[in-house]
């Protein structure tokens, strides 16, 4: 499923358009390689077609179907759901969009972020990935993004988006705006990863 670009207003821009890092990919590209090795070996331990025709082709068609099936449930289904699940981040908000059969979206504006919070394993500092956390205001307050490419920059990137989304509706409004900078230059998180507002 597509991020919806029709949804976007017209003064919105997509600053980061991002699927889940690609290691969550492997344990299904690790699949892929063992079904299609053993249901190599096992065609070739068939009986042979000569003399047991009729169990020959049976079991053929049950290492066919078994592999099939497998491959869609451990390789493909995996992918699917990689490449449905989006976070979109916009100039006014962020876009979360998950699923396959089933579509789960939800959309945050900037206005409502209260805070952004990102955390890293030793691992993920190694891969470049992290878990970023958004806290919000209304009844589903957390919005947790796993395993997300960048996690720190993604995190300065909202505190930015967030600072000059509250500066465009002062603005709007006629109030003064901040001039101190709330937060560290890009990829230098504060002590704990975290921006508060």
């Amino acid at each position: 499923m597509a991020y919806p670009e029709k949804l976007l207003a017209d003064d919105e821009d997509v600053v980061e358009h991002l699927h889940p890092h690609w290691l969550t990919l492997v344990p299904a590209v690790v699949s892929f390689i063992v079904i299609c090795g053993l249901a190599g070996a096992a065609i070739a331990f068939l009986p042979d077609k000569d003399s047991h025709a009729g169990a020959h082709q049976a079991l053929l068609v049950a290492v066919i179907v078994i592999g099939v099936v497998l491959l869609i449930w451990l390789t493909l289904a995996p992918l699917a759901r990689w490449r449905s699940t989006h976070y979109v981040i916009t100039s006014h908000r962020v876009l979360i969009r998950r699923g396959v059969l089933k579509h789960v979206g939800r959309d945050i504006t900037l206005g409502r972020i209260s805070d952004v919070a990102y955390e890293q394993t030793i691992w993920d500092r190694i891969v470049r990935a992290g878990t970023v956390t958004i806290e919000s205001a209304g009844e589903y307050g957390q919005e947790t993004l796993v395993n997300v490419p960048r996690a720190n920059q993604v995190q300065q990137t909202l505190n930015r988006l967030i600072e000059a989304d509250s500066d465009r509706r002062a603005q709007a409004y006629g109030q003064p705006q901040r001039s101190e900078a709330p937060y560290p230059p890009d990829g230098q998180a504060g002590e704990h990863g975290t921006r508060r507002y």
